[in-house]
């Protein structure tokens, strides 16, 4: 029986004694992506020397590089959190309080209704120019995910977190909201928001396998929601319940920039035994995508960034038209839902596997969309506010690792941050299309906001079955496939 190789099913000891096939562009013994980080030493070292027989088969990295001694094993371009004191080490906990401080500046901007109000705004202006902001995210992304992977995570988390500190400061000299700077400014800060946890997340999740990263993934997620319950009390509390003035809201664009500028030094000490990238040449992204692309699993992303970016965008003027004054409540048990969530459902992609936990998580976003027509007063937000942070709590992290899976490990970071992607197109799509729902249904006198949630829930639970059909036909597929190779006579014999 040949056994596989620590390396992978591509690197076993029978395809050292096969002839090799085409080329393969994109695979690391392709010329373009050969360099000394390569991971593939076995296939060039294979002529040079003895065919390796399944009793010499080394079963640890270690005696492979003993087995093969002209190979040279690859050093990965990042410092896994696991050589800082364990995986949930001095690292993971300096990251993890430096993204609660960026979440908690990102979650005091959920006043930015009352910004662009003050501008003489609408929910259609406010619709626009947060979906305008998104394009920056949505184009930012790719470009980021694939200079993390060449540069590392910690030159573009600490310039995000620069970028990021600069463009709140300048959110106080914006005097409209039919201008280039709002719109130029909403880019600049959804570009390094995005630059920002891109970054940490590839960073925390870098050489963790499939199921490990989706708990890596969520357990750092949390500090989100921590953020979102301390930066949603903060705007409360600098702002009130009555008119706000622009005086308040300067106070929250620069106690935010504070906060990110703050976070620097958090993200400089836990990157700093980041090994230097190893050489290795670009590979056009584009070319990337083709062959390892996630498929529907995007178009969860997407929907599910459509329907999160309703509450941070419109929940203040829905809850202005209901006479309610605060917001802080529902963001507050959103996060703690969120945060017990991810607890509690950290392990069970062992149990049910990635694909159910998502339809799920869609089926529960639904649900809370329609529970923001039963809010009647301030309390009754806890309502959809516990339903909407367990579905939070289980997409992003489960949507994350499903994309990322399909990618190998030195493509980690274009797969993380083209996974986030999807959510900001999302917002891209959804903010607008949000804004129009309201404005032209208030114009033809139907209920604007309660024809936006049922609308978005329809969308979800529509998405959520096509995307468990295309699961189910992918999986049987599978099956069959591994039923013809089981059957197939074997195409050589080792002597």
């Amino acid at each position: 029986m040949i056994s596989p190789s620590p390396l992978g099913p591509a690197h076993s000891e029978f395809s050292a004694v096969t002839q090799p096939g085409p080329a393969d562009p994109l695979s690391c013994d392709s010329p373009e992506e050969s360099g000394p980080c390569c991971p593939c030493p076995v296939a060039r070292v294979a002529s040079d020397r003895p065919a390796v027989t399944p009793l010499e088969a080394p079963s640890r990295p270690e005696t492979l590089a003993a087995a093969l001694p002209h190979a040279r094993l690859p050093a990965s371009p990042i410092a896994a959190p696991d050589t800082f004191g364990g995986t949930y080490g001095g690292a993971f906990w300096a990251t993890y309080l430096s993204n609660t401080l960026v979440s908690v500046a990102w979650a005091m901007l959920f006043r930015y209704a009352d910004f662009v109000a003050l501008l003489g705004g609408t929910e259609l202006h406010l619709g626009w120019i947060v979906g305008v902001g998104m394009v920056g995210s949505v184009l930012m992304r790719l470009f980021v995910g694939s200079a993390i992977d060449h540069h590392g995570p910690r030159l573009m988390w600490l310039s995000s977190l620069l970028l990021l500190a600069g463009t709140l400061f300048a959110h106080l000299g914006i005097n409209s909201c039919n201008g280039l700077p709002i719109y130029l400014s909403r880019v600049v800060f959804c570009t390094a928001a995005a630059g920002v946890f891109g970054a940490s997340t590839t960073f925390i999740a870098s050489g963790a396998s499939t199921k490990r990263m989706a708990e890596l993934i969520s357990m750092l997620g949390t500090s989100g929601f921590l953020g979102m319950m301390l930066g949603t009390q903060l705007g409360d509390l600098i702002c009130g319940a009555q008119t706000v003035e622009r005086e308040q809201i300067d106070r929250v664009f620069v106690i935010a920039g504070v906060l990110v500028t703050a976070a620097v030094p958090l993200a400089w000490w836990a990157t700093r035994r980041e090994l230097p990238p190893a050489g290795r040449s670009r590979v056009p992204v584009i070319r990337i995508l083709r062959r390892y692309q996630p498929g529907m699993v995007l178009v969860v992303g997407v929907a599910g960034g459509a329907a999160m970016s309703l509450p941070p965008t419109f929940l203040r003027p829905y809850a202005a038209e209901l006479h309610i004054g605060h917001i802080g409540g529902f963001f507050t048990v959103c996060a703690l839902a969120a945060v017990a969530t991810r607890f509690f459902t950290r392990r069970l992609t062992d149990r049910f596997g990635l694909p159910a936990l998502i339809v799920f998580g869609l089926a529960v976003m639904a649900v809370s969309q329609l529970l923001f027509l039963c809010v009647m007063g301030q309390w009754w937000l806890v309502v959809p506010g516990l339903a909407f942070g367990v579905a939070q709590g289980l997409l992003y992290p489960m949507v994350t690792a499903a994309a990322s899976s399909r990618f190998p490990s030195r493509h980690r970071g274009l797969s993380i941050t083209l996974s986030l992607a999807s959510f900001d197109a999302g917002q891209l799509i959804g903010s607008p299309a949000a804004g129009l729902i309201v404005h032209h249904s208030q114009s033809l006198g139907l209920p604007g906001y309660p024809l936006l949630f049922c609308v978005t829930a329809a969308v979800l639970l529509l998405v959520a079955a096509v995307y468990a059909a295309a699961t189910e036909k992918g999986e049987s597929q599978l099956t069959s496939d591994e039923t013809r190779r089981e059957h197939a006579p074997p195409v050589a014999s080792l002597r």
